[in-house]
C-alpha cells in the first residue's frame, strides 16, 4: 500500500483536482460557442453500438456525456428510448432542442449530471449504456472505477456497457501539460485521459466479459479503443 502523502504531495494533488474541475466551465464555453462542434452525423461507435443493441433487443439506453446530441438523436431515430446525461447546462438543452426539431422528443430525456456522482437511477433500469469519449475526459482512475460500478448497478442482467477512449498510441499522448496519471492537457485546454490496454482490463473487473476494438476518428487522426463490457 502506498505511504501516506506528504504535505507538499497533498497540496499538489489538490491543485491538480482544481485544474480537472475547471474542465466543466471550459466545455460549457465551448458548447455555447457552437451548436454542432462535432457535427451532426452519428459517430462510428454509435452506429456499431446501435447494431449490437438492435441485434440483442436492447431498447432502453443510457448515454453518458451526450454533448450536443449527434449520437443521442441517432439512437432515437432508430427507435431506442434514450436517457442522455451531460455535465454542462447547454448540452442537455441542445439535445432537447435537436430531438424536438427532428420529431424525436418522445424518445429522448436529457439531464444535467456529473458522472463523478451516483447515477440518478434505480438499480437495473437500462438495457445498455453508451458513451463516446466520456471515459477519456478529466476523470481519475478512481473516479472511473466508481463510474463502472454505477453503470453496472443501473444495467439490467445481461446489460451492455459500451464506451470509447483515446489510447496511448494516440499522437497527443505524452504531449502538453501532464495532469496526473495518463492525463495530459493538450491544445485548446482540453485534458485527455489516455487509456492503455491494462487500464481497459482493470476497469472491466466485475463485468462478465469485455471486447476491445481499435479505430481512428478525425483529422489527426485520434486513436481510440471501443470497449464493450457485459454485465
Amino acid at each position: 500500500m502506498d505511504k501516506e502523502a506528504t504535505g507538499n504531495e497533498k497540496v499538489e494533488i489538490g491543485m491538480e483536482k482544481e485544474i480537472l474541475n475547471e474542465q466543466q466551465p471550459h466545455w460549457e464555453r465551448m458548447f455555447s460557442n457552437t451548436c454542432s462542434r462535432f457535427g451532426d452525423e452519428p459517430s462510428y461507435p454509435a452506429r456499431k453500438a446501435a447494431a449490437i443493441f438492435e441485434k440483442e433487443g436492447k431498447k432502453k439506453i443510457l448515454e453518458l456525456g451526450g454533448g450536443q446530441g449527434r449520437d443521442t438523436c441517432f439512437f432515437a431515430s432508430r427507435g431506442f428510448s434514450v436517457h442522455s446525461l451531460d455535465y454542462t447546462e447547454s448540452g442537455p438543452k441542445a439535445i432537447k432542442e435537436k430531438a424536438e426539431k427532428a420529431g424525436l422528443g418522445e424518445y429522448v430525456t436529457a439531464l444535467r449530471h456529473d458522472v463523478r456522482n451516483p447515477l440518478p437511477f434505480e438499480n437495473e433500469t437500462f438495457d445498455a449504456c453508451y458513451s463516446h469519449m466520456l471515459y477519456c475526459m478529466a476523470l481519475s482512475t478512481e473516479e472511473l472505477e466508481f463510474l463502472c460500478k454505477e453503470i453496472k448497478r443501473v444495467l439490467k442482467p445481461g446489460g451492455i456497457n459500451t464506451y470509447t477512449a483515446r489510447h496511448t498510441g494516440d499522437a497527443h499522448y505524452g504531449t502538453g501539460k501532464h495532469r496526473g496519471e495518463d492525463m495530459y492537457e493538450i491544445a485548446g485546454g482540453f485534458i485527455v485521459h489516455f487509456f492503455s490496454r491494462e487500464k481497459v482490463e482493470h476497469l472491466s473487473k466485475g463485468y462478465e466479459s469485455f471486447e476491445l476494438e481499435e479505430f481512428d476518428e478525425g483529422e489527426l487522426p485520434r486513436k481510440l479503443y471501443m470497449v464493450t463490457m457485459r454485465k
